[in-house]
């Protein structure tokens, strides 16, 4: 399997007026392709891969263009590789040929955007050097913070610019399973926003709330932004102290998800979880707390980790009634408002409201009901 190692780079400010002409490079030569492809569909012609690839070459002689000479071609061509894939996606997406939601028509890329990436490929010939800094061809040897070592010799590079102004190196290397040894205890968990999860066998996690806990600060810069006038150097500096912020937030959040998915696909043989529809709850009045918690994230990490680890993993039917079904004797009572957090069954059964979900939902995990889709679900009793 393919994994990705992320490191912080430290370019010099040399090193940065060549990575941000490299940016501008490869945005350009991905806009004028777009452009072509989108020119030829309204003139009913087919423009074929090769054919972009020679238009660049050709256009790289042009005085107009003669600047993309200055970065490597191996930028350039990977930028049209980006189009072409993202152009192949949107046509099987409304041909229907591609599952999941649906894809719309590639967009121009804009110099204001604050995330810019670059990649190389074997072809560029990029290198970790003896003193252990990243070679990249035609800027130069960028110091690295490296954390780990990297398994095996990376087939890709990319060099990403976040909003915050911070660099990275994204390493593409290829892996083996890792299998743990086997364990006998398996979960279920139920997905909230008061507690974050819930197991099934009582244990929890409290959820921690990292953008709340960071709005005071963020209200702060923010409002410290819109008193800049636009277009000044102040203003720039007080737009990157907001992203700032922001990427501290993400970064918290994602290293508690690594802490917390690790230590759970250690201790269980086999992870369900309910298949909640975050999209759906990001539109509701309880938006900001549900992305705040990270579910998607969370459960993502879960499952790529349980396959790397041999762990099974399963999500169960959304509509699957995990909460208002005892987990005695399997009746499926009226629903309840979310401020019942305990019910008593009429078997004379009493139950915490999410562990009672979380055990249901590993019995159905356990009993297979993984995909059921629209008909009843019920788990063996």
């Amino acid at each position: 399997m393919q994994l990705r190692y992320n490191f912080r780079l430290y370019p010099t400010p040399g090193q940065q007026t060549t990575l941000a002409q490299a940016f501008g490079c490869a945005r350009v030569v991905y806009n004028d392709a777009l452009a072509a492809r989108i020119e030829a569909f309204h003139r009913g012609e087919r423009l074929s891969d090769a054919e972009l690839s020679k238009r660049l070459t050709t256009s790289k002689s042009t005085p107009q263009r003669a600047w993309l000479r200055e970065v490597s071609s191996v930028v350039l061509q990977q930028a049209l590789a980006d189009l072409n894939t993202a152009y192949r996606n949107f046509f099987a997406s409304v041909t229907g040929k591609r599952k999941g939601p649906r894809i719309g028509l590639p967009r121009f890329r804009s110099r204001r955007d604050t995330r810019q990436a670059i990649r190389f490929t074997n072809n560029a010939r990029f290198a970790i050097t003896a003193g252990r800094k990243l070679r990249l061809p035609k800027i130069g040897e960028v110091k690295v913070a490296w954390s780990r070592e990297l398994p095996s010799d990376p087939s890709s590079v990319t060099v990403i610019k976040d909003s915050a102004g911070r660099y990275f190196a994204s390493f593409v290397v290829q892996v083996d399973a890792q299998p743990l040894p086997p364990v006998a205890s398996e979960v279920g968990i139920d997905l909230g926003l008061t507690t974050f999860a819930v197991m099934s066998d009582g244990t929890t996690i409290e959820s921690p709330r990292f953008l709340r806990q960071a709005e005071r600060r963020l209200r702060k810069a923010q409002q410290a932004l819109s008193r800049k006038e636009k277009g000044s150097k102040n203003r720039a500096k007080a737009r990157r102290k907001v992203a700032r912020l922001h990427a501290q937030v993400a970064d918290t959040r994602r290293d508690w998800a690594h802490k917390h998915t690790t230590r759970i696909i250690r201790e269980n043989q086999a992870i369900f979880v309910e298949d909640l529809c975050v999209q759906g709850l990001g539109r509701t009045r309880l938006a900001k707390s549900v992305h705040d918690a990270g579910w998607g994230q969370f459960v993502t990490m879960l499952e790529e980790k349980a396959h790397r680890y041999g762990r099974a993993f399963g999500k169960v039917n959304r509509w699957f009634p995990s909460t208002r079904m005892c987990s005695q004797c399997g009746v499926v009572g009226e629903k309840m408002p979310l401020h019942v957090r305990e019910w008593t069954c009429g078997c004379g059964a009493v139950h915490d409201r999410d562990v009672n979900a979380a055990i249901n939902i590993l019995t159905a995990g356990r009993a297979g009901s993984l995909t059921a889709c629209g008909g009843t679900v019920s788990p063996s009793v």
